[in-house]
């Protein structure tokens, strides 16, 4: 394991956030839509399903997704400005089957809060064991989605809409072509 879990689970759910404004295809386009994400991200606590609330996860997309692109000292100033908005107060809580990890908001805190310091604390990991590099863009062309390199040689490169399987098939037709 490269984070503590809670880490992994609050970069994988950023990722997976970023990735809903795809290109020219919005993937939240509904309260509904922002229900399913909820629920497939493992997230808890306050969801009012409400336009008010996606527009608000909605908003925050832009913020996180400069956190692949910024380097260390930007990260830490996008960091800081997060955890800053949302008057963050880290704590030890265990819920659900978790065992302890850290919550910097309360249940009750708007999605979109949470969502942002989620990120913003394991950003803090992330910052501090030196690991940015983990943030990674996919390399298939004409994909612009991003992951969490989470192997243990560094070596993802393409992330998880099927840009792995697309490209060696494109490699094999390619030899094949070539004989």
């Amino acid at each position: 394991m490269v984070f503590a879990h809670d880490t992994e689970v609050a970069l994988v759910a950023a990722a997976h956030l970023v990735n809903t404004a795809g290109r020219g295809e919005e993937r939240l386009p509904d309260p509904a839509a922002l229900a399913e994400f909820y629920a497939a991200n493992g997230w808890t606590g306050r969801h009012e399903r409400t336009t008010a609330e996606l527009r608000s996860v909605r908003a925050l997309r832009p913020r996180l997704r400069r956190l692949w692109d910024a380097d260390e000292d930007e990260v830490v100033e996008i960091v800081n400005a997060l955890l800053r908005e949302a008057k963050a107060l880290p704590q030890l809580v265990r819920h659900d089957a978790w065992p302890y990890h850290l919550h910097a908001t309360p249940s009750d805190a708007p999605l979109a809060d949470r969502m942002a310091v989620e990120a913003a604390m394991a950003m803090v990991d992330v910052v501090r064991e030196g690991e940015l590099r983990r943030l990674r863009i996919c390399d298939f062309p004409d994909c612009d989605n991003v992951f969490v390199d989470l192997s243990k040689n560094r070596s993802k490169r393409f992330c998880d809409a099927g840009c792995g399987n697309r490209a060696a098939v494109n490699a094999y037709r390619a030899r094949r072509a070539a004989r």
